[in-house]
């Protein structure tokens, strides 16, 4: 049987990473027609990254034995301090430099093609949202390229409106003495298709709102291109962001399919390298009672520095619920993840006698395996950034989120999460960063634990109802499952196309 063999890239964070090897799974389960490489940039700074991709590559070896396959790219020689002034204008730099390494690989894979029945065709090149220079690789060999968007269909509408929003951002906005750009009337407010409300400007994400910076020029750059694509697959699904995805599919536009939730429910439990502390924390929770932990995680980026720990541990021995509290270490860059404090530096960033107080209902600990935390059932509800991985996971387990996004668009996640799906409640919409003199305080925290957990019935209710949901979309004849369907057909009528293409342009010059 013909197999057809697509390709996938994505930015080597992995908020990007898992998700899209989870899609490459979920397609060639699909359809045993399909087979998949997946492309990988080594960065030292992200050894996590290769521990995901061994435990992933040796259960491939096991379960998808010519299915899905793992390929290192040659390393390259990463950007200057002198070339970039943002994170996103290193990553994307750094990308970009391994075109030609992705266009070498795909070449040695249609070397392998043939007219035989059990020849693979190289069918498509799928890539991430910050991945886009790789849409010349795919242009150069003739192959179609097609966008795998592992934020929200919103956020994708966001990005695909961002020229129009650039040319408001110019006329209506000025820089402040903080470095972001900020409206010169302050009720203004951006009106994009794939939100119901108007948009504050405070929720933006950092990037775009530093607009004189480089990476402010790499997000433009990158949304512009989404539309050369051949489609763009979203990890949501239609009863989740009905409102959006609506939006995002007019004429005009690349065709769009939500396939989600697309998860990892296996999750870092089985590879991380600092699982040897999760049986504990395990054992710990099937003590306490159902639906009475709150859960406080802030993603494989998120942490905290002295003062803002010391509001929420004040916030937390107030309102008295018993917790799980996951704490990282901030890093000396942002290239560079999170790392994990001393037993004894923890105790000097909390208030004095805090664990000794809360050794009763509460647990500090460093890294956690979240998906496997959010399953269990003495979590009532879930204190989070607002990734977007996150948020699926905590649907698809029916825990009710407070929002506390940090970083990327995590602001517009929770203002989505709070204001257009009523399937959150709120600590704060617009909180930046960590590191910052900006401190949510104990009795922010204090009401907003509160509401997670005695307060708002409706979000609970709902959010129940979106667990059911979220499963249903991707069984057999749910939503998501029939937009993976539409999906496999777009890709194979499209090589087909440019199969045509090419032969009409090779007879053409003969």
């Amino acid at each position: 049987m013909k197999k057809f063999r697509v390709v996938l890239i994505c930015t080597p964070e992995m908020g990007n990473l898992v998700p899209l090897v989870e899609f490459a799974h979920q397609l060639t389960n699909r359809d045993r027609r399909f087979c998949a490489t997946v492309l990988i940039m080594t960065v030292p700074e992200r050894p996590i990254v290769n521990a995901y991709v061994k435990s992933r590559d040796a259960l491939a070896t096991t379960t998808d034995a010519n299915t899905i396959n793992f390929v290192y790219l040659p390393s390259v020689d990463p950007p200057s301090p002198d070339q970039y002034k943002s994170t996103l204008g290193y990553l994307s730099l750094f990308i970009e430099r391994h075109k030609p390494h992705v266009k070498n690989e795909i070449t040695k894979l249609m070397e392998t093609e043939s007219d035989s029945e059990d020849s693979d065709r190289v069918a498509g090149l799928f890539i991430d949202m910050f991945c886009t220079s790789m849409i010349d690789v795919a242009n150069q060999l003739g192959i179609p390229c097609y966008l795998y968007f592992a934020s929200p269909a919103s956020f994708l509408g966001f990005m695909l409106h961002f020229p129009n929003i650039d040319a408001q951002l110019a006329n209506e906005f000025v820089e402040s003495n903080t470095d972001f750009f900020v409206p010169k009337d302050s009720t203004t407010e951006l009106v994009i298709p794939s939100f119901a409300n108007p948009l504050p400007p405070s929720v933006l994400p950092s990037t775009v709102l530093k607009r004189k910076r480089d990476g402010y020029v790499w997000y433009l750059r990158h949304a512009t291109r989404y539309m050369e694509t051949e489609g763009i697959v979203v990890n949501t699904f239609q009863e989740l962001e009905p409102y959006a995805i609506e939006s995002n599919s007019v004429n005009g536009m690349p065709p769009v399919y939500p396939i989600g939730p697309v998860l990892d429910l296996n999750g870092p439990a089985q590879w991380h390298p600092d699982r040897v502390h999760h049986e504990s924390i395990m054992k710990w929770l099937d003590d306490q009672p159902p639906s009475s932990v709150v859960f406080l995680c802030f993603g494989s980026m998120g942490s905290f520095v002295g003062p803002q720990l010391r509001e929420i541990a004040i916030g937390l021995q107030r309102v008295g619920f018993r917790f799980l509290w996951s704490i990282r270490e901030p890093s000396k860059s942002k290239i560079y993840l999170p790392g994990e404090y001393t037993n004894l530096k923890v105790k000097e960033m909390l208030p004095e006698g805090f664990l000794n107080r809360t050794a009763g209902v509460g647990l500090v600990c460093g890294w956690v395996p979240q998906v496997t935390i959010l399953s269990h059932q003495a979590i009532g509800g879930f204190v989070s950034h607002c990734g977007w991985n996150s948020v699926l996971e905590s649907l698809w387990y029916g825990v009710p989120i407070a929002t506390w996004p940090l970083y990327a668009e995590q602001q517009m996640n929770a203002f989505e999460l709070v204001k257009e799906l009523r399937l959150a409640v709120e600590i704060r919409l617009d909180y930046r960063d960590g590191r910052g003199s900006d401190l949510v305080s104990a009795e922010e925290i204090e009401r907003g634990l509160r509401r997670l957990m005695d307060g708002d019935d409706e979000v609970r209710k709902k959010v129940k109802e979106m667990r059911e949901k979220s499963r249903t979309a991707v069984m057999e004849e749910g939503s998501s499952n029939k937009s993976l369907g539409s999906l496999i057909k777009k890709i194979v009528a499209d090589v087909r196309n440019f199969e045509a293409q090419s032969k009409l342009i090779n007879s053409t010059f003969q």
